[in-house]
């Protein structure tokens, strides 16, 4: 009973916080004609409408309501994730959703409510990381507005979350999110390179290039730890051991850090990654947004259209998971 009570709570929170995200936008069209409208805001909207033409009209995403509506919330973030491994492992827990399927993280609307439920996870002895989140995707069930937790993003990043988020619409498959994020990654970065080439300016290309190698750099930093990480729970050390080494390695890897962001010069971009004290749910999902993304532009270059792109994709969709990435795995060994 215990168990259904929480469960009730859980998507009593997630309908309500849905719900009053959906109530609160407004059309673009009417924050463009309100003469309250700051100025700045008036500027990001009518790139925000221009970035999901393009997205239309030359990416092939869906052309329904989504992002036609914009909400401001009074809050950092539209939701914070929650993600937990066992104390001694990466393989983070898993939820399952009546839509989403399987997932390895659980959002709620409030930051406190999420921290709440971290703590029940730290007591059963987990690693717990609870992140902010600028937006997510319904999939297409609802009319995604955008949102002030990312509207003030520069135009290429902004176009980067949009093409991101509009790319779940397309492919999702329940229970896969190496699939659907890595799908979705692919999506964004060639999308990003076509309407920077239409619409960029060097200023923009430039300041997009070094966000994108930041980027590279610090998932090369963080891929490099986890691996480690990897080699040490799976030793024969004995446990005490491992727990040494596992405390060992997180100060290198903010000592690590700082060197980078030296290398950046003073870039602090990535600051709030290490808000929390480190844990293996820090490095969980970092393999998932990345690992199948060469295999995908392979096959986008393959097919040579983003139509076509997309076709291939839903037919490994339809295959059994391990199907599906093997096949993709074979793309990307090809390329």
């Amino acid at each position: 009973m215990l168990a259904s009570c929480t469960g009730i709570n859980y998507y009593a929170q997630a309908a309500k916080g849905q719900f009053s995200l959906l109530t609160e936008a407004r059309p673009i069209e009417d924050w463009l004609a309100d003469n309250g409208t700051d100025s700045k805001l008036r500027l990001r909207l009518a790139t925000a409408r221009q970035i999901r033409s393009f997205a239309v009209k030359e990416l092939g995403l869906p052309d329904n309501a989504s992002y036609t509506n914009y909400t401001a919330l009074s809050r950092p973030y539209v939701v914070w994730n929650i993600v937990a491994t066992p104390e001694l492992s990466l393989k983070p827990l898993q939820w399952c959703f009546p839509v989403a399927g399987c997932v390895n993280y659980r959002g709620y609307y409030s930051k406190e409510a999420a921290q709440e439920y971290a703590s029940e996870l730290r007591a059963q002895g987990n690693d717990v990381q609870v992140g902010g989140v600028p937006a997510y995707s319904t999939l297409g069930w609802f009319n995604d507005p955008l949102i002030s937790t990312f509207i003030h993003y520069p135009d290429a990043e902004l176009a980067r979350l949009i093409f991101h988020e509009l790319s779940h619409q397309v492919v999702y498959v329940q229970g896969d999110s190496q699939f659907n994020e890595s799908f979705a990654s692919a999506v964004e970065e060639a999308g990003v390179e076509r309407w920077l080439s239409g619409y960029g300016n060097d200023a923009m290309r430039q300041n997009y290039a070094k966000f994108v190698s930041r980027k590279q750099d610090f998932i090369k930093l963080l891929l490099s730890y986890r691996r480690t990480l990897e080699d040490n729970y799976a030793s024969k050390a004995p446990p005490a051991e491992k727990r040494t080494t596992k405390v060992r390695l997180f100060s290198q890897l903010k000592d690590d850090y700082l060197v980078l962001k030296a290398s950046w010069g003073g870039f602090a971009g990535y600051d709030r990654f290490f808000a929390e004290p480190l844990s293996n749910a820090h490095l969980a999902a970092i393999a998932t947004y990345t690992d199948l993304v060469p295999a995908f532009r392979a096959l986008l270059a393959r097919e040579q259209s983003f139509t076509r792109f997309y076709a291939t994709a839903r037919k490994l969709a339809a295959l059994e998971k391990a199907e599906r990435h093997r096949r993709l795995k074979a793309l990307d060994v090809k390329a």
